[in-house]
């Protein structure tokens, strides 16, 4: 589930405040991530996480599974935890591998093993999961890790890691793999709510592709907005991220509270 990977076309992106705000720092002064922590052992796990995407994708399964008529929980933490192995751990571990574009220290081998273990994971749920279900989750069980190889490897030419891909691979499979975990099969609502994940993952796409531009790729970055008041505003990298990652940080915890409100309606 990573949209890490940096194209090579331009684009905006986000960061902090003011009319007046300071020039922009040298690229070695900023973060990778609006997310990412200071250097360092446990800091650098806490990084490639991805807390808020992981978050707002583990929201998908949640409202999937909650728009079936009678909601297991143990099939709920169970699908939450075979994404969180196959999404949070194995894709955002083998995203580091493929050119380190958070930055981290972490020992190649140790990657390697979070990404095996991760997928290994989420298949031994799988399984476990068609013993419940029924075999009509065996597709999802073949395609969930065929996505994070394809995605995170670009195979195929790369037809996966694209906007429409990673919309669909960690927007609307979550949604449907948690409604059928539930019940087995699909219905017109779990396509509708497989729909508007993927509409919100475009939207996120949109904003967090120039904003991993301007914080990993631009060195420089200074210019003017000229007023019809006269009045001239600095334009500099923390202006241009401060909207971009704004909507971010808000459209995550939106989603994030959107499950939970799901889930306590219909657990309680």
């Amino acid at each position: 589930m990573t949209d890490d990977q940096v194209p090579p076309s331009s684009g905006a992106g986000p960061g902090s405040p003011g009319p007046l705000a300071p020039p922009a720092r040298p690229a070695s002064e900023t973060r990778p991530a609006f997310y990412a922590a200071r250097p360092g052992r446990w800091r650098d796990w806490w990084t490639i996480l991805h807390p808020p995407y992981t978050a707002w994708h583990l929201s998908y399964v949640v409202i999937g599974a909650c728009l079936a008529p009678h909601v297991s929980l143990s099939r709920l933490l169970g699908t939450l935890i075979a994404f969180l192995c196959a999404v949070g751990f194995a894709a955002h571990a083998l995203d580091e591998l493929h050119g380190r574009p958070l930055g981290t220290r972490i020992p190649t081998p140790a990657l390697v093993s979070v990404t095996v273990v991760g997928l290994a994971g989420a298949v031994a749920l799988g399984i476990a999961g068609i013993s419940r279900v029924g075999w009509t989750l065996t597709p999802f069980l073949v395609l969930g890790p065929l996505l994070v190889l394809a995605y995170n490897l670009e195979m195929f030419g790369g037809v996966v890691h694209t906007d429409i891909g990673f919309a669909l691979a960690w927007g609307s499979f979550p949604v449907l793999v948690a409604y059928v975990a539930q019940t087995g099969r699909l219905t017109i609502a779990s396509l509708i709510a497989a729909a508007a994940a993927l509409f919100l993952s475009l939207a996120q796409r949109q904003l967090s592709t120039p904003a991993r531009l301007i914080r990993r790729r631009v060195t420089s970055l200074v210019g003017r907005a000229a007023l019809r008041d006269g009045g001239i505003i600095s334009i500099d990298q923390q202006r241009l991220l401060a909207p971009l990652e704004g909507a971010l940080r808000a459209m995550s915890w939106g989603v994030v509270l959107t499950a939970a409100a799901f889930a306590v309606a219909r657990l309680t």
